[in-house]
């Protein structure tokens, strides 16, 4: 008895490090890219830096509901979670941006789950490790931004609807959490959060006999405790401003659904996502034509469905940003995977002309280029594009790797190159790419000249401790400067509001305009500190 029991003891260990081997191997893919910095970090204006100076004046203040002093148009759940963040963390970038990386390691394991229902455990990790190393995704991870945590609800309700689905007993409390993740989104991104909902009707509707989501009550309650939160902050903004409260939002979506930014027409989704998703968006197509030709039993219409009516809500909004395609990217990282897992064994079978070794050579081709590039600017370039030197160096060589395999394999006959070294050989390039970017602080360093001012001994003294007034300051930098000035003096129209010996930022409009005894301190970006002297 006791050598059976010993005997099954290897078995047992086996089964549970095949268990979590996924998830430690894909923390151990995420986390340096999540982590890599050149140890310098600034925000990004415009819109992480507004997130942050909300959510510092909620901090600063201790009113959580409207410390601007006027009616607001977003709903507070980013400025909720960033101050929660200062309260535990301090006010800094990091944590800034701790609850996107959080919110992204979570989305991520997520992707793992939804993809091993739907596409088996192969693909689903392939599917994650592809998600990390997409450009957009990556890059919003580690921003202080609600994107992220967003999408990472509307996956969580994905997944309950799923085990709602797969476990009939415990079909209400599953669907009581969709539905909550579905509510708490509003909070979190007030109006938009109903494109991703209108995206999930196909699977909602189509396979309604099967599933029966829709009739299920906990769904709809589910929702309605999730919108708590933000009922209770419109009440008690409704108390301040009436009316407004409630005008304020619908009139900042309607704004957002009525005018163009940027010139971004009804195309720009057709560009950008694949120029942001590169090469995965190519190899997505392939898997969309894949299961189009053999659907996906069940899940069909999430898996296509979700993101081709997404896609389409997102083109006809006329606000369009590459930002707001961010839900897309698990999708395509989900029809990437399936795409590169039919070309990995067709590389398998050897034949000598086929599309695996096209697509070897020119990824080939590609890295001999950006060498090419990485070579120009480091002889001909500034001090300033050195940094993309080495990128483009070590990215060039990277992408070598998959010429390499195919010729190793067919050429000098080394039949250990299975096709996991060729998949391998397309996430490497990928993630040496985002580590490196990372490393040089292009991921995470947006403003380096504003944080290197106010970090000078002299200034930094001065904002510590005096307040400074801000005359007509605005635009980006304004952004920048509220959130890295710690003491704020009164925000005034002329250079003569403010007291003599006082501080105060001014806009490059009035540097022209000084006709009162001051002393410069220094500038940024056009402003200027000044000192107001009798």
């Amino acid at each position: 008895m006791l050598y059976r029991l010993h005997s099954l003891r290897p078995i047992w260990r086996q089964i549970y490090l095949s268990s979590v081997f996924p998830y430690i191997s894909l923390l151990i893919w995420i986390l340096p890219l999540l982590l890599f910095s050149s140890g310098q970090n600034s925000l990004m204006a415009h819109d992480e830096g507004l997130y942050a100076w909300r959510a510092r004046q909620m901090f600063d203040s201790g009113d959580w509901i409207a410390p601007w002093d006027n009616v607001h148009h977003k709903t507070p759940g980013p400025y909720w979670l960033i101050a929660i963040s200062y309260t535990l963390f301090g006010i800094s970038e990091l944590s800034t941006r701790i609850i996107s990386m959080i919110a992204g390691i979570f989305s991520l394991l997520l992707v793992y789950e939804i993809g091993k229902i739907m596409l088996g455990k192969k693909l689903a990790w392939l599917a994650v490790a592809i998600l990390s190393v997409e450009f957009l995704w990556l890059q919003y991870c580690r921003l202080g931004t609600p994107d992220v945590p967003m999408i990472f609800l509307v996956l969580l309700a994905i997944w309950s609807l799923f085990k709602a689905e797969l476990h009939f007993k415990y079909r209400y409390f599953w669907s009581l959490i969709a539905g909550l993740s579905l509510g708490l989104g509003f909070l979190v991104r007030s109006f938009m959060i109903f494109l991703p909902m209108m995206a999930l009707l196909p699977y909602l509707i189509g396979e309604h006999r099967r599933h029966r989501h829709l009739a299920n009550p906990m769904l709809y309650l589910g929702f309605v405790i999730g919108l708590i939160p933000t009922l209770g902050w419109l009440w008690f903004s409704w108390l301040r401003y009436g009316n407004a409260s409630f005008a304020e939002l619908f009139r900042f979506v309607f704004q957002l659904g009525t005018h163009e930014r940027g010139g971004n027409g009804i195309i720009f989704y057709f560009w950008n996502v694949p120029a942001k998703a590169f090469p995965w968006s190519f190899l997505s197509l392939l898997g969309l034509i894949l299961v189009f030709r053999r659907p996906i039993p069940r899940y069909h219409l999430i898996l296509v469905g979700f993101p081709l009516v997404l896609f389409a809500e997102l083109s006809i909004f006329s606000t369009r940003l590459s930002h707001y395609s961010l839900s897309l990217y698990p999708f395509i990282a989900f029809l990437a995977a399936v795409g590169l897992d039919w070309l990995s064994k067709i590389y398998q079978r050897g034949l000598t002309k086929n599309i695996p070794r096209n697509l070897s050579y020119a990824s080939g081709a590609l890295g001999i280029l950006l060498m090419l590039a990485g070579i120009v600017i480091l002889a001909w370039g500034n001090a300033n594009m050195r940094h993309y030197a080495i990128l483009g160096l070590v990215v060039g060589l990277s992408w070598l790797i998959l010429p390499l395999i195919w010729i190793a394999r067919y050429q000098f006959g080394m039949k250990f190159l299975t096709a996991r070294y060729w998949v391998a050989g397309w996430l490497i390039p990928c993630w040496l790419a985002l580590a490196m970017t990372g490393s040089l602080g292009l991921l995470g360093n947006y403003n380096p000249d504003v944080k290197a001012f106010i970090q000078k001994p002299a200034i930094a003294s001065i904002l510590q401790n005096h307040p400074i007034y801000f005359v007509q300051v605005g635009g980006k930098t304004a952004v920048l400067l509220n959130f890295y000035t710690p003491v704020h003096g009164t925000k005034v129209d002329s250079i003569s509001q403010v007291p003599v010996l006082n501080y105060a930022w001014i806009s490059p409009k009035q540097v022209a305009k000084l006709s009162i005894p001051h002393r410069v301190l220094g500038s940024v970006q056009k402003h200027q500190l000044i000192q107001v002297i009798p």
